[in-house]
């Protein structure tokens, strides 16, 4: 599911983000939804509670993106280990705001939606574009990962509302969610939309997506999931991403000129 042509890499210069292929989007899904599980694993089947959760899950994250931005060059290692650290911190803070705070999944959706879109006014606002093809100075990488913890989040709570509040289950919102994905594919290859529109929204509704899948897989059976052990879905989501990763090469995206 490709959301951006290769660009010719000949004497450009180099992102710090790999170019958006179909290998970029299948370790993202698998991504968003070992954050399911492992957020999951540590808030409830370790009792640590959602906020303490966060707290552990944030500074992980700060230290990843600390190392991201450091970096000369884009690591795939590197770059998809920080996905994950957003997706996880987004699932513990999504059910910290959801459940902790009492404002539900329609104020926490509501919330995390004004932040995403804040955040991403601010960046174009910033720097003039929140083309993934900009991210190549600290101050870009530092709007992206920010972008990038919102959405997670954003997407966690989606998927929560729609699989328990919509009454939709894990199976029928993940039907709903990948209905719109592939929506989307048909409009990157059908109509002239804004390639940057297509794939901050693709981006954003993996999640939802990674989430259901995620709970599908370690909800008991009386609530319709597979009663799998969090430790175990999530040793092997890691396992398929470490394969994923060496086995589907990944390239820097050129820069835009």
């Amino acid at each position: 599911m490709p959301l951006s042509r290769p660009l010719n890499q000949t004497n450009a210069a180099l992102a710090k983000v790999p170019e958006v292929t179909l290998g970029f989007w299948i370790i993202k899904i698998a991504a968003t939804t070992l954050g399911e599980t492992g957020g999951d694993a540590v808030s409830m089947s370790m009792n640590l509670g959602y906020l303490l959760s966060t707290g552990i899950f944030a500074v992980i994250f700060l230290a990843l993106v600390i190392a991201q931005i450091k970096a000369k060059a884009f690591h795939p290692f590197i770059y998809w280990t920080t996905i994950i650290a957003t997706t996880t911190v987004g699932t513990t803070l999504a059910d910290f705001a959801d459940r902790s705070l009492g404002i539900g999944y329609a104020g926490g959706s509501t919330l995390l939606l004004v932040l995403l879109l804040g955040s991403l006014m601010l960046w174009h606002r910033t720097l003039g574009s929140i083309s993934v093809s900009t991210v190549s100075t600290p101050k870009a990488e530092a709007f992206y990962w920010v972008t990038i913890m919102f959405s997670q989040t954003l997407g966690t709570a989606l998927g929560d509302w729609t699989a328990d509040s919509a009454g939709l289950g894990y199976t029928g919102a993940a039907i709903v969610f990948g209905a719109l994905l592939a929506l989307i594919v048909v409009a990157y290859y059908r109509t002239s939309v804004s390639r940057t529109l297509l794939f901050w929204a693709a981006f954003i509704l993996t999640r939802p997506l990674g989430a259901v899948v995620g709970d599908f897989l370690d909800k008991p059976l009386s609530s319709g999931g597979l009663a799998l052990s969090r430790y175990s879905a999530s040793a092997a989501l890691v396992g398929f991403i470490l394969v994923a990763v060496l086995l589907l090469r990944q390239r820097a995206a050129s820069t835009a000129h």
